[in-house]
Order: structure tokens, then C-alpha cells, then sequence
């Protein structure tokens, strides 16, 4: 096993002051790497499944495909999806086991990262829902992408215990 070495840096000089963060974590446990570049179209496509999840709300692995793989919701420790387009957005799509979404734009050049819990992977790590902030979290299902105006390169890595 291997520990994963984040590390999240802005660098902004401001009126001459370096107004700048560094930020670290260290992800110990991982034993998978899945790092894949694929092509998201206009068309909303899976781009990441999760098992345990998708098995809770009746989907197998075998009727629905992911560009990037399908994984083990309990052991993902982190996400990272980057649109390495030059000019065009991607639009995320997060489903949870209670069959609610939410969605997030990621611009040309942006990364959008989710964090898996140390432990429990991807259980309990999200609730889309208008009372969201009334009630537990519930596990991620899977991630769709679509690509705003023309088809865009987007680079996904994920790390697993």
C-alpha cells in the first residue's frame, strides 16, 4: 500500500503581497490507480460507476457503461476530474442512491476533485435534495459528463484502498 501526496496550491500576488496557500493531505492506504483521458460528447454519457452503490439501486454493472471505469464505492479515497478542453465546459452530474443529482460545471482547464471519506470510500458522502440539510448522506452512485458545444478531453483519476 501507498499513500497519495495531494497537494492544492494558489499563487496571487495582490497590491504586491503574496496572498498565496499551500495545502497538503496525505491519503495513506491506496493500492489502485485508475487515471484515464476520455472524450466526453454533447451527449451525457457515464463517466464513473460505483458498485456497491449502483447494486443498492438496482443497476449492474453489465446494463450500464462508464468511459472510465467502474469501481468499488468503499474503497474510492479520491476523485479528481479535470476538462482539459481549451474553450469548452463540462457539465458533472452526481447521483446518489437515492436517485437524486446534483450538477456542476467545470470550465475549460478546470479540475473538479471529490473527496472520498478516509475510511468508508464513497458511503454516506453526498445528499442532493431540497432538504439536503435536514437528513443523513447517502452513497454516490455514479458521475455522467456531457460536453457544452464540441466534444472535450477530460482526464479522470481516481485513487483506491
Amino acid at each position: 500500500m501507498a499513500n497519495l501526496k495531494v497537494t492544492i496550491r494558489e499563487e496571487l500576488i495582490l497590491n504586491g503581497y503574496a496572498q498565496g496557500a499551500t495545502n497538503t493531505l496525505t491519503i495513506s492506504g491506496i493500492n489502485e490507480l485508475s487515471k484515464r483521458i476520455v472524450t466526453a460528447t454533447t451527449t451525457e454519457a457515464g463517466l464513473l460507476g460505483f458498485l456497491s452503490a449502483l447494486s443498492n439501486v438496482g443497476v449492474t454493472a453489465n446494463k450500464v457503461g462508464y468511459l472510465a471505469g467502474i469501481l468499488d464505492d468503499g474503497d474510492v479515497r479520491y476523485i479528481r476530474i479535470t476538462n482539459l478542453d481549451d474553450s469548452n465546459h463540462i457539465t458533472l452530474t452526481f447521483r446518489d442512491e437515492d436517485n437524486t443529482e446534483y450538477r456542476m460545471k467545470v470550465d475549460a482547464g478546470h479540475s473538479f476533485i471529490y473527496p472520498g471519506d478516509n475510511s468508508g470510500g464513497l458511503v454516506d458522502t453526498m445528499k442532493a435534495a431540497g432538504s439536503a440539510l435536514a437528513s443523513g448522506l447517502s452513497d454516490l452512485v455514479d458521475i455522467t459528463v456531457d460536453a457544452d458545444t464540441a466534444s472535450c478531453d477530460v482526464e479522470v483519476y481516481v485513487a483506491s484502498a
